[in-house]
């Protein structure tokens, strides 16, 4: 490995000389400083970043937690901040809790034992209890939430209203003529499952449709294969459902997959609305109706909350938390159609 020592033998000066030239000091004349970098681009000199790290006391790394890699919506997140993280020299090191509490805790305890500068989490369905969380802030450990988050945790966060987006999801329905909406939506911990269900509920009330909790089928896995099963639950169980509300994409084209396998018309028999705006909520036939959730605007966000908070730390400079709240719009497509009066 080439050294500072390396350029300063091969040019005959001090490595004083050869450090202050490489950071542009300006009492080292421009004939030297161009001199020096011309030597250490042919010798291939490559900077000793663990050094410069050890000096600063900072890793340039960040950690970063998700529940799931292969989500659409969260690798949107990742894209985003790895867009703002580069721009700053970081490295973005990013694990996969898998939705389970015991391997976020794993995950976050190695991140700190790692020394990275800061945490950005989106906390697994699983996650009930916030002494793993705690302990990060008190270690003095920058670290921002975002989607799914702990309201009890001060921390930053960056989210959207989900209780307004499902509401507005819910109104559409209502607008376009469905009077028995069904819900199928998350597991009872996430925060975000809990506002899109109260959303949900809150525009029914506001329509003066009585609630009927019989429409409301609780999941656990999100998955595709969910999305089917309670389709054929609720055909079942609720032939007299015009309309319904789902908590994510994959889970509404799931059931979209069941209605048209049981030869169910969409939208003619059943209109569906999903969230998220996946990339098949496009493709798939019919289009699925959705909540659109910026994910790369997302990420983009917390990784910026994230590193000003940082850079205040280092600077021992008060940090005021914030909570950004960011804008959902609603994608009409085939899915959803006026009912006829």
């Amino acid at each position: 490995m080439v050294t500072l020592k390396h350029i300063a033998e091969e040019l005959g000066i001090s490595i004083t000389t050869v450090s202050k030239a490489l950071k542009e000091y300006p009492d080292v004349s421009k004939k030297t400083r161009k001199l020096v970098r011309e030597t250490a681009a042919m010798l291939n000199y490559k900077p000793n970043t663990f050094a410069v790290n050890l000096r600063t006391k900072e890793s340039k790394t960040i950690g970063l937690i998700i529940p799931e890699i292969v989500h659409h919506f969260f690798s949107s997140v990742v894209k985003g901040i790895v867009s703002q993280a580069e721009k700053k020299g970081y490295l973005v090191i990013t694990l996969q809790s898998n939705e389970s509490y015991e391997l976020e805790k794993k995950q976050l305890n190695l991140l700190a034992n790692k020394r990275v500068d800061g945490i950005l989490i989106s906390l697994a369905n699983g996650t009930a209890d916030y002494k793993h969380l705690k302990e990060i802030i008190e270690d003095d450990t920058p670290l921002v939430m975002f989607d799914k988050i702990a309201k009890i945790i001060k921390c930053s966060k960056v989210i959207v209203d989900d209780r307004k987006a499902a509401y507005k999801a819910t109104q559409h329905l209502i607008d376009i003529g469905c009077k028995r909406i069904a819900h199928f939506r998350g597991p009872l911990l996430p925060q975000n499952s809990i506002d899109r269900f109260l959303g949900y509920k809150q525009a029914l009330t506001d329509n003066n449709i009585l609630y009927d909790s019989s429409l409301v089928y609780l999941l656990n896995d999100m998955s595709f294969e969910e999305g089917k099963l309670y389709a054929k639950e609720l055909l079942k169980n609720h032939k007299d459902v015009d309309g319904i509300f789902i908590n994510t994409d994959l889970v509404a084209i799931g059931a979209i997959a069941e209605f048209n396998n049981q030869g169910i018309k969409v939208p003619e028999q059943i209109n569906v609305i999903g969230f998220s705006n996946w990339f098949m909520a496009s493709v798939i036939s019919p289009s699925l109706t959705t909540i659109n959730q910026p994910g790369f605007e997302m990420g983009k966000k917390a990784f910026k909350l994230l590193y000003k908070e940082i850079r205040y730390k280092k600077e021992k400079r008060p940090f005021n938390y914030k909570e950004i709240v960011l804008e959902t719009d609603l994608i009409t497509r085939e899915s959803t159609k006026p009912l006829p009066f």
